[in-house]
């Protein structure tokens, strides 16, 4: 497994499905769990534990309002952990957003966007990530990112002719 991939509650999967197609498109291999740093701080441990043990190299972590699952995450592993917060409530994800990116010294969380955005980043950041060891995923973002290019000329003369 290439990305260990943790979701505070059910009603995230909406937002890591995007994130999900990104890694799968890119043949990261992932498993996903759902675990909440406050109420299964147990279950969280050792799942964090078993995706090591499988061969995890980098963590993914989505949660909202408090959102510690990524720094609980951080705390227990020297790899790579990507936090997206998830807007929900009453602050629109200022909250989760802030929690995130808040990390005391000695313990970092590359902290992405609020929400499916957010999330699709967290998928390419963690695919840069593998691409530091494995030279395929490197290529493969290369061409994703030309592919992209390509759809920013292709629409620039659609503008062009609409004028």
């Amino acid at each position: 497994m290439d990305v260990g991939i943790f979701i505070g509650s059910e009603s995230d999967l909406e937002i890591i499905k995007d994130a999900l197609d990104l890694l799968k498109k890119f043949k990261a291999s992932f498993a996903l769990e759902v675990t909440s740093a406050h109420r299964s701080p147990e279950r969280t441990l050792k799942l964090i534990r078993a995706f090591e043990d499988q061969g995890a190299e980098v963590f993914i972590a989505v949660a909202g309002k408090a959102a510690h699952l990524a720094g609980v995450v951080a705390s227990h592993t020297v790899r790579p952990v990507i936090g997206v917060p998830v807007e929900s409530g009453g602050l629109g994800g200022l909250d989760a957003l802030l929690s995130t990116v808040q990390m005391p010294k000695g313990i970092p969380v590359a902290t992405m966007g609020t929400g499916k955005t957010g999330a699709s980043n967290a998928a390419l950041l963690a695919v840069e990530i593998l691409g530091l060891k494995k030279g395929a995923y490197r290529k493969k973002l290369e061409e994703y990112r030309k592919k992209m290019a390509g759809q920013v000329e292709a629409d620039s003369e659609k503008v062009q002719k609409n004028l």
